[in-house]
């Protein structure tokens, strides 16, 4: 199979005055792309930055950061995430601590407080991507140069040779982290993601193909560089979506037509909410959802209203992307039978289920720790254990129960939070619940609970919905504090952020 830089240079050369990207309602040809891809590389050489460098990218869902990805992955450097939406001290510290020789951001980004200062600090250079057709990249004045007498140790910050990108978590757990994605390990990530796609052969001439792919995933998120990054090396067209919202979403698709689009939980219940016509989403084949683990009820309501089935896939950031997913063959064949699982294991990918303690491989069926194995992995050769409480059947189905790390301990009783948000969600005028853990002086800790309710419901009153919950839950399991909110502190990806989360509910003034 071609390497990722030989699909990208393919496909920019088939027809460079076609359309290629729209955002913000402007389309740009694929001429335009290397246009600015071509830019941004003559300076990475005029810097002196061969192949295997470190290039740090503010990666927002807009033309620039998007060309710009594709510079750093089609010249074979290394990609540095850098997520803007960081409060700008947060984001000057984040950029000292990563000591890349460049820095790549759009001209807005250069004016934020602190942040030239910060890589004028550190010895790197600055390049200001532009609108500018006559000028799509230049170098930021005062950061001209690298200097690396100023840059500690400086082959080894300069360079990742072995690393194809250095990948923000989505810290829905806890402050995110950067994991290195070993270049020989996406390359088997993305062959393997081609399993998805039956009609694509990656050995065939490159082309351009008619469809067009709604891109709203954030792509400093794994899930939205992937999407990113198969459509643009099929040949698809992208639509550029900032960050979700249901109009623009509604919007995009009606236009597009597009066979298959993607959509987190949290999204999903907003699209159900809003009650969109069936007819307007009637292209849609499927919809791909995989930051976490989908409520079985949500998946039937969607295939009920829309008859469009929600193919939930499994993955991480540490794992190159996703190792497990429904494919429309599969939903077809085993849905309703297999509802609640993550999806099949991918081709190459091993998964066994262990005892958390004592560590003992446990027999097809039983719940326990999962332990993965796979060439798309930093050691391929390891199994690699995760913090997720699984199932896996015989046929390779895998079934996502929750997090070990994420369970609560209230006076020496165990809660997972995701049976609790399962409960609050069967109310009929809940739309989506977040849950966790708050400090107590007597029980250590409890569960407190953030809830949005369904468009035009009424909040039910405290005591009518303690009791909804005791005919589903053990005592110890009722949430001691809820909250009625209109939304809840999340991340790139949608998902609740939990110590923001925390630390509101933690608050004594939380209603």
């Amino acid at each position: 199979m071609p390497t990722l830089k030989e699909l990208l240079a393919g496909v920019l050369a088939v027809d460079p005055a076609a359309n290629a990207v729209e955002a913000k309602g402007q389309w740009y040809s694929w001429g335009d792309l290397a246009a600015r891809i071509a830019a941004l590389e003559n300076l990475y050489n005029a810097l002196d930055l061969p192949p295997g460098s470190r290039v740090g990218l503010f990666m927002r869902n807009r033309i620039e950061p998007f060309a710009a990805l594709f510079s750093i992955l089609a010249t074979e450097r290394c990609l540095v995430t850098v997520n803007p939406l960081y409060p700008d001290p947060v984001l000057a510290a984040d950029l000292a601590g990563l000591r890349a020789p460049v820095f790549v951001a759009e001209a807005s980004e250069w004016q934020r407080p602190g942040l030239r200062e910060a890589v004028s600090a550190m010895g790197a250079a600055g390049i200001e991507m532009t609108a500018d057709r006559n000028a799509l990249a230049r170098l930021v004045p005062g950061l001209e140069h690298v200097n690396a007498d100023k840059i500690a140790g400086a082959d080894l910050v300069r360079m990742a040779p072995d690393v194809i990108i250095e990948m923000l978590t989505s810290g829905t757990t806890g402050r995110p982290k950067r994991i290195p994605l070993n270049r020989t390990a996406f390359q088997h990530s993305f062959e393997s993601a081609l399993a998805y796609e039956h009609s694509r052969d990656p050995d065939a001439a490159p082309r351009l193909r008619p469809g067009t792919t709604v891109l709203h995933t954030p792509i400093s998120h794994i899930g939205g560089l992937w999407q990113a990054i198969n459509t643009v090396s099929a040949g698809r067209k992208s639509c550029l979506i900032e960050r979700f919202n249901v109009p623009e979403w509604h919007d995009a698709v009606k236009r597009h037509r597009p066979k298959i689009s993607g959509a987190p939980p949290a999204a999903l219940r907003m699209i159900l909410d809003a009650k969109l016509p069936k007819a307007d989403l009637a292209s849609l084949s499927g919809l791909i959802s995989g930051t976490a683990p989908v409520d079985p009820a949500l998946v039937e309501a969607f295939w009920q209203q829309y008859g469009i089935p929600i193919l939930t896939s499994y993955g991480a950031t540490e794992f190159a992307g996703a190792v497990a997913g429904w494919t429309l063959p599969d939903f077809r064949a085993y849905y309703p039978r297999k509802a609640g699982s993550v999806g099949r294991l991918q081709k190459g990918v091993q998964a066994r289920i262990v005892d958390a303690e004592t560590g003992a491989v446990l027999p097809a069926g039983a719940e326990g720790l999962l332990e993965l194995k796979s060439k798309q992995m930093a050691d391929p050769d390891a199994w690699c254990r995760t913090t997720d409480r699984a199932m896996l059947d015989d046929e390779n189905f895998l079934w996502i129960r929750g997090r070990i790390d994420n369970a609560i301990i209230r006076g020496g009783f165990k809660i997972h939070p995701d049976d609790v948000v399962k409960a609050l969600e069967a109310h009929p005028a809940i739309r989506e619940a977040a849950v966790v853990g708050i400090e107590d002086a007597r029980l250590g800790e409890v569960p407190a609970a953030a809830l949005m309710l369904k468009a035009g419901a009424t909040e039910p009153s405290q005591s009518d919905l303690v009791a909804f919950l005791r005919g589903q839950l053990l005592p110890y399991q009722i949430p001691a504090k809820i909250c009625f909110v209109a939304d809840v502190p999340r991340t790139t990806s949608l998902k609740p952020a939990l110590p923001a989360l925390r630390a509101m509910l933690s608050d004594p003034a939380a209603p």
